[in-house]
């Protein structure tokens, strides 16, 4: 008997391991496509007040449909340097050129913006030394404030910006996500809406207190979307997938506009940068293109206006339903039940038959 529970526990481990390629495939709407304008994007050194001492590289991304006079919405994307690569994992700027062509998200200026280095500073390898984690994994306003008297003021001397929090829209992974987080918490009156890949909701410098900050928290107006995937980090900072897991929690405690999306994949860019379109979709459905205008693609119910989205290899957002979303076992047809997913079932299914 015991021998026979021991086959069939190596035979659900590996083919839940099987599974955890973290393989996701970019689709079409992050693709270039004919017919469709390419928006220009340009790049500017910054030189902080705020953060003493840093500079930084930025990029500015305007739509080919930005006429100059309506105020655009804004995006805001930390580590925009990958955000913004044509060939990156993320190819931001081809995603939103092929939305907003479609009409699927407003007109929006993305800005992109890397982490300050200091350039007097070296590190080990002889290079800028980074303030990277103190301005991302930090839990205080100085980088909302960052944004609100340095960037955007120096993007707006050339654009014009929505000014109302509903316009804009903030992103970032690993610990760029739990910043893009931590700027609409502390300015809900700046930003909105936030999207964050593989957020570093964990003890770097205090994020993992941020599920119980919200439970005891009055509810603040930001919508959410969160992206993880179940073999992400595990160390001495904490459990990043479930770090994700507790917040997913207390935002639905509080009642929060919510969507999360987990799959099986790594510490990558992979599965965010796959589901981009569709997180962006969902993240500006129901936004007015200004205070005059209709709002564009799925109204403020989630119910979608008559828009011809083509069919992607990548998986669409999450449901309201509780089992995650893992498109790549679906489309093999053998979906893996949610209690085999993960090294934390792994784990246990071994100990259990020694």
């Amino acid at each position: 008997m015991n021998r026979l529970a021991t086959t069939i526990t190596i035979v659900l481990v590996v083919a839940a391991m099987a599974h955890a390629k973290d393989d996701y495939e970019l689709g079409p709407d992050s693709k270039e496509r004919a017919g469709v304008p390419k928006g220009d994007v340009t790049m500017f050194k910054w030189e902080s007040k705020i953060f003493a001492g840093t500079t930084r590289d930025c990029w500015v991304y305007v739509p080919k449909q930005y006429d100059g006079k309506t105020p655009a919405c804004v995006m805001v994307f930390q580590d925009g340097g990958g955000y913004q690569s044509p060939k990156g994992s993320y190819r931001a700027t081809i995603v939103m050129d092929n939305l907003i062509h479609k009409n699927e998200i407003p007109v929006m200026i993305g800005i992109f913006i890397n982490p300050g280095v200091f350039a007097d500073k070296l590190d080990a390898k002889k290079k800028p030394a980074s303030n990277r984690s103190f301005e991302y994994d930090t839990l205080s306003p100085q980088y909302a404030e960052f944004l609100e008297k340095e960037i955007l003021p120096e993007v707006g001397k050339k654009y014009k910006l929505r000014q109302d929090a509903a316009g804009r829209g903030i992103c970032g992974a690993s610990s760029g996500g739990i910043c893009a987080f931590t700027v609409a918490w502390e300015r809900p009156d700046l930003f909105s809406k936030v999207l964050s890949h593989i957020g570093s909701f964990t003890n770097i410098r205090g994020g993992d207190r941020y599920p119980g900050i919200i439970r005891k928290t009055p509810k603040k107006d930001i919508r959410v979307f969160l992206q993880d995937g179940s073999n992400d980090l595990d160390n001495a900072a904490g459990n990043w997938y479930l770090g994700n897991l507790q917040m997913e929690a207390a935002f639905k405690f509080k009642g929060y506009d919510l969507k999360t999306v987990w799959g099986d994949g790594k510490h990558t860019g992979k599965h965010g940068g796959a589901i981009l379109p569709d997180s962006m979709r969902w993240l500006w459905r129901g936004t007015p293109a200004s205070a005059t205008t209709p709002p564009v693609g799925p109204d403020k119910d989630g119910k979608s206006k008559k828009i011809d989205v083509p069919k992607e290899k990548t998986p669409a957002p999450a449901t309201d339903a509780p089992a995650p979303t893992l498109p790549q076992a679906a489309e093999a047809g053998s979906p893996r039940p949610r209690f085999l997913r993960g090294r934390l079932f792994q784990g246990r299914l071994l100990r259990l038959f020694r």
